[in-house]
């Protein structure tokens, strides 16, 4: 078993339709497995330069991310460096960071993980709508089993669980609509 400590990362917007596929990736890992204490699971959400403190605490990060631009199929689920990832990652305004820009500051503070990228070619990301087109729903377990080899190579194995996270149903909650963990015990 590995005791290097590893973060699994989803990025990614779920208001914008197949951007937020990073994000369905994470919540399907930690709604369904459970990992050695050595790794994290994490929706870094949008990313920027808010996460740069994720890459100080690992030695080695797996990225799951929505990507365009690689000429193939939506769906498609591909094995990525951050620098293979940076023209192929979904910008939405100039004001948008890349991985390599995040990658880059964190090297500047000392941290320099290992760095491996999972990208998922995406069908629309026009307007803004909660939930992945059919292709890249589809496309969701392969990017988790994808994910599970990267890790293996790493002496990770995680184990199926039979109840998810409070982590993965929060995020289930969040995508449909429905009450959150607790929220019965909040009085609401």
């Amino acid at each position: 078993m590995s005791q290097e400590r590893i973060t699994v990362m989803g990025i990614g917007n779920p208001l914008v339709k197949d951007e937020g596929v990073g994000v369905r990736v994470m919540e399907t890992m930690m709604s369904t497995l459970s990992f050695p204490d050595n790794v994290t699971l994490i929706d870094a959400g949008t990313m920027g330069m808010g996460i740069l403190n994720l890459f100080q605490n690992c030695d080695y990060m797996l990225v799951i991310d929505a990507v365009d631009g690689t000429g193939e199929p939506a769906g498609t689920v591909v094995r990525m460096t951050p620098e293979d990832l940076a023209p192929n990652q979904i910008k939405h305004s100039m004001h948008d960071i890349r991985l390599v820009d995040v990658l880059e500051a964190a090297m500047l503070m000392g941290a320099q993980p290992a760095v491996d990228c999972i990208g998922i070619q995406v069908l629309d990301m026009d307007g803004v709508a909660i939930g992945l087109t059919e292709p890249v729903e589809a496309a969701v377990p392969d990017a988790v089993a994808a994910a599970l080899l990267i890790l293996a190579e790493h002496g990770v194995v995680a184990e199926l669980q039979p109840e998810a996270s409070a982590d993965g149903r929060i995020l289930e909650a969040i995508r449909t609509w429905a009450a959150a963990p607790g929220h019965e015990e909040l009085g609401a």
